[in-house]
This record gives C-alpha cells, structure tokens and sequence, in this order.
C-alpha cells in the first residue's frame, strides 16, 4: 500500500511537470495515449517482460536504463542503437557504446516480441525502450511517470555517428554542460539525470585512472575518500582483467534512491564525472539538495526523462515501425 501511495503521488508530480514543459512542435505529437485504442494492454504487456527479466538479473536495471539514454543521446530516441549490423557498423557497435549490457537490448527484445503477439506492426521499439527504461526505474524503488508514447524508429543506424555525443567518465563539469546544453538539457537536468549511477555497476578500466595515475604528484584522486579508494584498489589491482567490475553506488546498488548524491558528499563518486558534481561549486548545491531530499531528486529526474525521451523524435510517416528491434524492415 505505502508503495503504490508513493507512485500515485508521484505520478500527479510528474504530470505537473509534463503541463509545465510544453513540447515543441514536432513533439507534440507524443501522448501518453498514443497506444490508447490501437495496443490497449501495451503497458501491462512491457511491464510484464521486465519484471520477469529484472527478477532474473537486476543488471536489467542499469542496463536498460543506460541503453535509453544512449539511443536518445545520438540522434534522438528513434531506437537506432538497438539495430544489429552485419558488418559491425551501427551505433551499438561504436566504441562509446560497447560496454552497453546485453540484459538492456534483451529487455527491450523481450517486451517487442509479447507486444508484438497482441499488435502486430503497431509499437514501434523506441517506444518500447522509453517504456522499458521508466519501468526498470519504478521497479528498483525509484518515481514513476506517464511516458509519452509516439515516436517512430529510425532507417538508420551509424556508429560513425555516435563520437562526442556520450558523457565521458572523466569529464569535467563544463564539459558535460555543453554536451547536455546541445540538447536543451539545463544543469540541474544534468546533475538530475547523474542520479541514474545509484543503480548498476562499471569496469575497474572505465576509472583505474583515478587510482592509479591521477597526476604526476599524486597517485590517487585526493577528492576520493580514502578508505573508499582502498577498497576499490583491492577489488580493481592495477593487473585486474577487463571484466572485472563494482558498483556504481557502494551502499545501495540495486535501490534507486538518493544515496548517489549523499555518496558524492562522502567522496563517493566512482567516476570523474561523478565526483566533480559535488567538488564544483555552479553544481555542488544540487547536488547537496537532492542529498538532503530524495522526492526533489525524484521530481526533477522525472521532468529531465521526459525532456530526454522527446529529443530528436520522429513521429507521423517518418522512420518505420520495425517488426523486430534488432533490423530495419527493408
């Protein structure tokens, strides 16, 4: 009960924001009641196929999470980086986009497929990947939101296209701002849309950097905290194989929550770009706010998916519904 209090409250939060943000033209095609009448039970269906695939690993979270934002990230959510290439050449296979899980392109596969039994032709997979990514939030404890529903797929797919759209994980502040500025995206979005590290895990290569070579007067990033560095040179030793990984958030790791932001208080952050969240003052205070209150960080991560999910739709006759999200129908 306490639960779907929680989800109903914040379902009317977000839809506040939904009023609040008004779409551009060619977004305002999107509707969470896209599917209304043409897949009724499209929802139920998605929400479905998750749960089952995040009660069989709960790297399903991140990992669909994360394939969201890199599909809207690059050239818009159009469902691009789900298509499999032959020669190796699409968005999945550039280099910024290869320690994407598969649990995340098994998801999405798996919603499409039982969607596809009751409507035929009807869904198209980015708005598969936009349900899928809402609901692996919801189902690790985190807001729910109405996701708007709409877009159409892409015909093409290019992993050329892909470089310097992506957050690195050793970037600085105004360097992940202008990347998110390109897209409308504001700081607090920004700082907002960071929190999706309090769920999933990374490779010891992605920071080993920071351990190890920070500068040429200090070994170690002096802004981690140093009993936490301890214990990640023990579990990532300068010699360790590439598929070795840890957590992203140490305390909660499977819960989203707000615990990412109390972290990067504590020095905390796993990467760079984590950490400079809080050591930056233009924004160490949102970060202090979402520490300090987890429905702040809730409401504005919500307003920052929505923003994300409506960058570079295609709608109309535009793009295709793919019968299968992995290739193009022709």
């Amino acid at each position: 009960m306490e639960r779907r209090r929680r989800g109903m409250s914040l379902a009317v939060m977000a839809a506040f924001l939904v009023a609040a943000t008004m779409p551009a033209p060619g977004e305002a095609a999107l509707s969470p009641d896209y599917y209304k009448h043409s897949c009724p039970n499209l929802e139920s269906i998605v929400r479905e196929e998750v749960t089952k695939k995040k009660n069989e690993t709960v790297v399903t979270i991140p990992a669909t999470l994360r394939l969201f934002f890199h599909d809207c990230m690059v050239g818009g959510c159009n469902a691009a980086v789900l298509i499999a290439s032959r020669n190796n050449d699409a968005e999945k296979d550039a280099s910024d986009n290869m320690s994407l899980a598969g649990d995340g392109f098994d998801t999405v596969n798996r919603a499409k497929i039982a969607v596809e039994r009751q409507c035929p032709g009807v869904v198209s997979c980015a708005d598969i990947l936009a349900l899928t990514a809402r609901d692996v939030v919801y189902l690790a404890n985190g807001p729910y939101w109405r996701v708007e529903l709409g877009r159409r797929d892409s015909l093409v797919s290019k992993a050329s296209d892909v470089k310097g759209k992506l957050p690195d994980p050793d970037m600085h502040v105004k360097e992940l701002a202008a990347l998110f500025q390109k897209n409308k995206l504001s700081m607090v979005d920004l700082v907002a849309l960071s929190g999706a590290h309090t769920v999933g895990f990374a490779h010891c290569s992605r920071f080993a950097n920071r351990l190890y070579s920070y500068s040429s007067r200090t070994q170690t990033d002096p802004s981690f905290h140093k009993v936490y560095a301890e214990q990640l040179k023990q579990a990532c030793p300068p010699d360790v194989g590439p598929t070795m990984a840890v957590n992203m958030d140490p305390v909660s790791p499977v819960t989203f929550d707000n615990l990412y932001y109390t972290n990067l208080v504590k020095g905390l952050g796993l990467f760079t770009s984590d950490q400079v969240l809080y050591t930056d003052e233009v924004t160490q205070p949102i970060v202090e706010k979402y520490a300090a209150n987890q429905t702040a960080f809730f409401v504005d991560f919500v307003s920052a998916m929505i923003k994300v999910g409506r960058l570079g739709v295609m709608t109309g006759n535009d793009g295709e519904i793919r019968r299968v999200c992995t290739a193009f129908n022709h």
